[in-house]
C-alpha cells in the first residue's frame, strides 16, 4: 500500500455510507428511536449534517431548511410597521393632550403642570420630550 500514497495508519477524511445503511438511520430517527444526532454518535458518522442531508435526501418526513428570511422583515416592510406605529401612537398622544385639556378646563387644575413637578421630584431629572405646556 506504501506505493499507492496511503499508509496502513492514515484515516479517510470521508466515508462512503450504502443507501439501505443511509435508510437505515433515517428510519430510526424517523420513528423517533434516535436524534439524528444521537444516530451520528451511534453509528460513527461522520460531519455534523450527514444525517441531516440523508434526511432531505431519502427521508418520508418534511426536512427542508426552512427559508432564512421566514419570520424576518425586510427593511421596507419594518420602515412601513415602524411608520404606521409611529402615526397611532402621535395619534394617541394627540388624544390624550386633548383628554388632559378637558380634564383640566372642567376641574380647574393644571394636570400637566402638577405630574412634571412630581415627575422632576421624584426622579431627579428634567423630564424633556413632546410634552406640551400649555
Amino acid at each position: 500500500m506504501e506505493g499507492q500514497g496511503i499508509s496502513l495508519n492514515e484515516k479517510r477524511t470521508q466515508k462512503d455510507y450504502s443507501l439501505p445503511f443511509k435508510l437505515q438511520v433515517i428510519l430510526e430517527v424517523e420513528k423517533g428511536e434516535l436524534t439524528y444526532k444521537e444516530a451520528q454518535r451511534k453509528y460513527g458518522i461522520q460531519g455534523r449534517s450527514t444525517v441531516l442531508v440523508w434526511l432531505r435526501n431519502h427521508g418520508s418526513l418534511a426536512w427542508q431548511t426552512d427559508n432564512p428570511m421566514k419570520g424576518k422583515q425586510t427593511p421596507q416592510t419594518k420602515i412601513r410597521e415602524l411608520e404606521k406605529k409611529l402615526k397611532r401612537l402621535q395619534l394617541q398622544n394627540e388624544i390624550l393632550n386633548k383628554a388632559v385639556e378637558i380634564a383640566d378646563e372642567q376641574l380647574g387644575t393644571d394636570i400637566r403642570k402638577k405630574y412634571l413637578d412630581l415627575l422632576s421630584k421624584s426622579s431627579g431629572q428634567q423630564v424633556l420630550g413632546d410634552i406640551q405646556l400649555d
